[in-house]
This record gives C-alpha cells, sequence and structure tokens, in this order.
C-alpha cells in the first residue's frame, strides 16, 4: 500500500456557503496497480487525485503517502515528499519547448540535485522504458501528441517515484495514441510501479486493474 484515505473529505468555504468537492472517503492505492478513476467534470475525481498528489490538505480524517500523514506535514515536507515519491502526468503535457524531450525529462534531476552523469544515466533509462529513446534530441513540435505524453510520462518516471498520479492523461489524444499511452501506464503498473489515473473516457477501464467512480464528491468501487 503507497497511499490510504481514511475517511477522508475536502470541504469549501465560500461566504455563507458550502461546497463539498469530495465526500468522507476511504481509499487505498496500492503498488502494482493501475487505478482508474472516472467521472464526468465537476464530479470531485480531480480533487481525489490532488489529495493523493499532496496538492490539497484534506479537510476532515486522516491521509497517508508513502507511510507520511498528510495532516500532520507542513508544506516543505510536502514538497519534498512530491519531488521524490511522486510522478505527475498532465493533459497538456507540460513539455518545455525550447528544450529537446531528453531535457526536458532531465528537469526533475536538476531539481533533486542529481549528478551529471547518474542524471544522463536515468533519463536514458526513462526514454527506453517508455519507447522514445531515438527521439531524445527532438523538441516537443517535433513530436506527435502521443509521443510527448510518453516523454512526460518518461519524465515522471525519472525520480524513481513510487506513485505515478495522472490526470486525463489521453484526453488530447487520438484513439491510437491514446491505446499506446495506456499500455505504457498499463505495463508500468504490472511492473510494481503504483499508477492512478483520472479519466472521464470509459475506454480506459480496460486497462485498469482497479476502477472507482466518482459521482458529486461521493466515491464508488466498479471492481
Amino acid at each position: 500500500m503507497i497511499a490510504k484515505l481514511e475517511e477522508v473529505n475536502k470541504i469549501y468555504t465560500m461566504g455563507d456557503n458550502t461546497i463539498v468537492a469530495l465526500d468522507k472517503t476511504n481509499l487505498e492505492v496500492n503498488e502494482g496497480e493501475l487505478l482508474l478513476i472516472i467521472g464526468p467534470s465537476g464530479s470531485g475525481k480531480t480533487t481525489l487525485l490532488s489529495l493523493l498528489g499532496c496538492v490539497i490538505y484534506p479537510s476532515e480524517g486522516r491521509l497517508w503517502v508513502d507511510g507520511n500523514e498528510v495532516n500532520k506535514m507542513s508544506e516543505k515536507e510536502l514538497a519534498k515528499l512530491r519531488l521524490n515519491t511522486l510522478g505527475f502526468v498532465f493533459q497538456g503535457f507540460n513539455l518545455l519547448a525550447p528544450l529537446n524531450a531528453e531535457d526536458n525529462v532531465m528537469m526533475p534531476l536538476r531539481l533533486q540535485g542529481v549528478s551529471n552523469k547518474e542524471a544522463k544515466q536515468r533519463v536514458e533509462e526513462a526514454l527506453t522504458m517508455v519507447g522514445m529513446i531515438d527521439r531524445r534530441y527532438n523538441k516537443p513540435k517535433e513530436l506527435s501528441g502521443g509521443q510527448q505524453q510518453r516523454v512526460a510520462i518518461a519524465r515522471a518516471l525519472v525520480t524513481k517515484p513510487k506513485m505515478l498520479l495522472c490526470d486525463e492523461p489521453t484526453a488530447a489524444l487520438d484513439n491510437v495514441s491514446m491505446g499506446v499511452v495506456m499500455k505504457e501506464l498499463r505495463a508500468l503498473a504490472d511492473n510494481g510501479k503504483a499508477v492512478a489515473v483520472v479519466t472521464h473516457d470509459p475506454r480506459l477501464k480496460e486497462y485498469a486493474h482497479k476502477t472507482i467512480e466518482v459521482k458529486n464528491g461521493k466515491v464508488y468501487p466498479l471492481n
């Protein structure tokens, strides 16, 4: 188990209005598992991913990530946990346009202060893992959407995170690229990584070990 939510919710207060972004939730995320979090826009699924990603604190309940109780951690401690334990993949790829694939993947290692020799080796391993080593010197504009997303996955993997969090990673991709990216993520989970994917697309269910649905802030297990 890499993450656990125990009666966790997220509530926002705006003036006299109270908005329940996520109702009380119990959930475990395990290594070697691709967890699919499915639901429509505004359902609370991104709030759930943000909690798992230590981006926001729970309003109530207790949340553990990699053995750390998030409720008791400072912002600085959370930032360190995100950098060293978690990997993030976004819908918009978020690659830096002036940099080639290799340099984009290397960015998190620069933040960690990894030596140049080790960084180059880990970048090569990450790009090889997602089948993009032959495009290491290409800039984002020279890559298809699917290829850019695979580079983004390599960037998330290069720090050797224990959990990979993906927010609508296939929303901007065509059917073929969607299949390639989801097969990559499923393979990572099959090889021991914890992978959580937020989506509104029911076609992604076939790639998941476990699927939950979020509706109006409530979480329902599907399998």
